[in-house]
């Protein structure tokens, strides 16, 4: 393998036939190629959805309420479902083991002005919890507190694109702001992963809401959050318990599948995970193939080649050169090609997925990347069958007796 023969053989040969080389070595570049590129596309799949969970907490339930569908205990069909503060007290209440925090969430749409500056904004008024669920991150000031849910405080907790709008390079942080008719103090500037609709976000005590509404203690809809140590088997149990819970307090008959509506992250972040899976399974299967391919085309080319030189390898034969070293030459030359081959293909492949980022991302491709064990791993294996390849037709070239190797034309 390391005579110097052997390589300077190997070389003039490769010098000798150019076009062939270079097909062998794209069939081979190619197949690593494609199938670094189509697998890095598959782990962007799966980037995009976990980025589309990334900016909310995943340990977490969104309880709506509904409209029945059936008569239930006297109650008529077509009812309004509506919670309130009662039901979120009874929660916490019953939920202990399960319940990390809770928070209700009442959602308006006000005009929101600052002196002579006015625009539409969606406000939320919550708890102190949804900083958590929302994975609010606070830029200065500071986000809403208990005492501010306790004592009905007229306290905002601002959006970065809000205060830009407003306040421009003025400091938001203690002025006020007119909210649907109310002045509120601004007290903190957050901003959100979420992308510039949450950053466009007002934040108020949901208490100072209901306040203004006529003192009502009515909620749009509560959010749970659970302790991510219960894992998905438990979450997917407290689902369960939790809607069991609700209908039975709300009257809603356990067959209704309308009178409540629970949004679990959990399950839908596992599913989605497991769905970009399929697709990436599905794509490196599709990425294999390409490899397959590369394999048979190394193997069509390698049996050409020996054919070509049966005269030359009966003359080696009659010189005296042994069956092994027939197959070693032949050998040698087809792994070289194709670990050179392999390895140009799979760090052009690397290279692209690198320079992609988050181009692809209007197409579900998020930052896609291959593994760099998983690509030398294809590379090894397409060696390794390349060597294969080659190793076949020379094993019938070498059995081949060498009178009859040079009666070939």
């Amino acid at each position: 393998m390391f005579s110097r023969d052997n390589w300077k053989e190997i070389f003039q040969t490769i010098q000798k036939n150019k076009l062939r080389t270079f097909l062998s070595g794209f069939t081979v570049a190619l197949g690593i190629f494609i199938f670094v590129v189509l697998f890095g596309f598959g782990n962007g799949l799966i980037n995009t959805f976990d980025d589309f969970f990334g900016d909310d907490a995943t340990n977490v339930f969104f309880v709506f309420p509904g409209r029945t569908t059936k008569p239930y205990k006297g109650y008529k069909a077509n009812r309004q479902i509506e919670f309130d503060n009662s039901d979120l007290a009874d929660i916490e209440k019953n939920f202990p083991m399960f319940l990390e925090y809770s928070t209700p969430r009442i959602s308006r749409s006000s005009l929101v002005k600052y002196k002579n500056d006015s625009n539409n904004y969606s406000n939320r008024a919550v708890g102190p919890a949804h900083q958590f669920a929302e994975k609010t991150i606070m830029m200065k000031g500071r986000y809403l507190n208990e005492a501010d849910i306790i004592d009905r405080t007229k306290y905002a907790v601002i959006g970065r694109l809000v205060e830009q709008d407003l306040f421009g390079s003025e400091n938001a942080i203690g002025n006020y702001i007119d909210i649907g008719g109310s002045a509120f103090m601004v007290i903190g500037v957050f901003q959100d992963e979420g992308g510039d609709n949450e950053e466009r976000m007002i934040y108020i005590p949901y208490t100072t809401r209901q306040l203004i509404e006529k003192n009502t203690d009515k909620i749009d809809q509560i959010i749970v959050g659970f302790k991510p140590e219960i894992g998905y088997v438990g979450a997917m149990a407290f689902d369960r318990s939790l809607t069991r819970f609700i209908k039975d307090k709300k009257n809603i008959s356990p067959d209704d599948e309308s009178g409540i509506f629970i949004r679990n992250i959990a399950d839908q972040l596992k599913q989605n995970q497991q769905f970009a899976r399929v697709l990436q399974m599905i794509v490196a299967f599709v990425a294999f193939g390409t490899i397959i391919a590369g394999i048979i085309g190394i193997s069509n080319i390698m049996v050409f080649v020996v054919k070509e030189r049966t005269k030359e390898l009966g003359i080696r034969k009659a010189l005296g050169a042994t069956p092994k070293s027939v197959i070693g030459t032949i050998l040698l030359e087809s792994v070289f090609i194709t670990t050179v081959s392999g390895f140009i293909g799979m760090i052009l492949g690397i290279a692209i997925l690198g320079s992609l980022g988050d181009t692809l991302k209007d197409y579900f491709i998020t930052n896609p990347f291959i593994n760099l064990t998983m690509a030398i791993s294809a590379t090894i294996v397409l060696i390794f069958f390349g060597a294969l390849a080659g190793y076949l037709p020379a094993k019938r070239a070498a059995d081949i007796k060498p009178i009859v190797a040079l009666r070939d034309e």
